[in-house]
């Protein structure tokens, strides 16, 4: 009997790590699903009350019938919009130059400002590149996720200017000019390798394909020369 007592505690302690190991990956498993809601409501909730808070206190608003919770969203979206529609005109353009350059020769204000124009222009880069592409870099064997910015062709071959993002921020990289036939088109669109890049490779797509479509086939169908499984 004295000899089957450390056995016994040995599986109860067995029993409880696995128990322990259990509880500890689904809560995590739950905690990295939910965070993303979690994170949508907090922001929401804080730009609604930051809205409001500036917006409902107006003498115009306070104690209107259109001061109700949310009033400030609805006042910023029009806003914007009325924004986005004199930038359109030359009248427009000449003001947001000015604000500029106002903005940039202000001690401290320049800084912040400047900062500001880089994460806005990181989020709004997705718009200008044409597609996403794989290519040897920094040396062969080595394989780089880039974005194309520009193409040169001639009748013989056609070069593409290929940007190459530093993880986690993109707004600085490399600018890489590329014989199109070196490239490896891939089915990832422009969306999907922005979240790769901003969580530095941490969300991917549940797969990713590779081809290489040489230049006088590019408008046949062309196999795919590999396929990849993601994971950790």
């Amino acid at each position: 009997m004295k000899s089957e007592e450390p056995q016994e505690f040995e599986k109860k302690e067995n029993a409880f790590r696995r128990a322990e190991g259990h509880v500890q990956g689904r809560t995590i498993d739950g905690l990295m699903e939910l965070v993303p809601f979690i994170l949508t409501i907090v922001v929401i909730t804080f730009i609604v009350g930051w809205a409001d808070a500036f917006v409902r206190p107006l003498p115009f608003v306070e104690g209107q019938p259109w001061d109700f919770p949310g009033v400030g969203v609805i006042v910023a979206v029009i806003l914007f919009y009325l924004t986005g529609l004199l930038i359109k005109t030359s009248a427009g353009r000449g003001l947001m130059v000015v604000k500029d350059r106002v903005m940039r020769i202000i001690p401290v204000v320049r800084s912040v400002f400047g900062v500001a124009e880089q994460i806005t222009s990181s989020l709004s880069t997705q718009y200008n590149f044409s597609r996403v592409v794989f290519l040897e870099w920094p040396r062969d064997g080595m394989l780089a996720m880039g974005f194309v910015t520009g193409r040169a062709i001639s009748a013989e071959r056609s070069i593409v200017m290929v940007y190459i993002p530093t993880v986690p921020n993109p707004t600085s990289g490399n600018l890489a000019f590329v014989d199109e036939d070196e490239v490896m088109e891939t089915d990832i669109d422009v969306e999907k390798a922005m979240k790769i890049v901003f969580s530095g490779g941490i969300v991917l797509p549940d797969a990713l394909s590779l081809a290489r479509v040489p230049y006088e086939k590019r408008q046949d169908n062309v196999g795919i020369v590999g396929q990849f499984k993601t994971g950790k």
